[in-house]
């Protein structure tokens, strides 16, 4: 089944994507896959290596605190 995977969090979109879903290990590398583009996108966002430096221990989970996730049914 292709589902849609969105994380979002005070309105502001944080992740959309559209994955082949048809086992437990199939939503879990979804959700891999999206944990890894939240990561790219927290290093991207640093303008300097100082901040990067500063910021490295930083946890996805720290954007996903009370963040909105849904999974979605694509049409085939």
């Amino acid at each position: 089944m292709k589902v849609r995977l969105k994380i979002s969090k005070d309105g502001a979109e944080l992740h959309n994507g559209s994955y082949e879903v048809e086992d437990a290990r199939d939503f879990g590398n979804a959700c891999a896959e999206a944990w890894a583009a939240l990561r790219q996108r927290q290093l991207e966002r640093q303008t300097s290596i100082g901040a990067l430096m500063e910021n490295i221990d930083r946890s996805v989970l720290d954007d996903l605190v009370d963040s909105q996730i849904s999974v979605e049914p694509l049409a085939s």
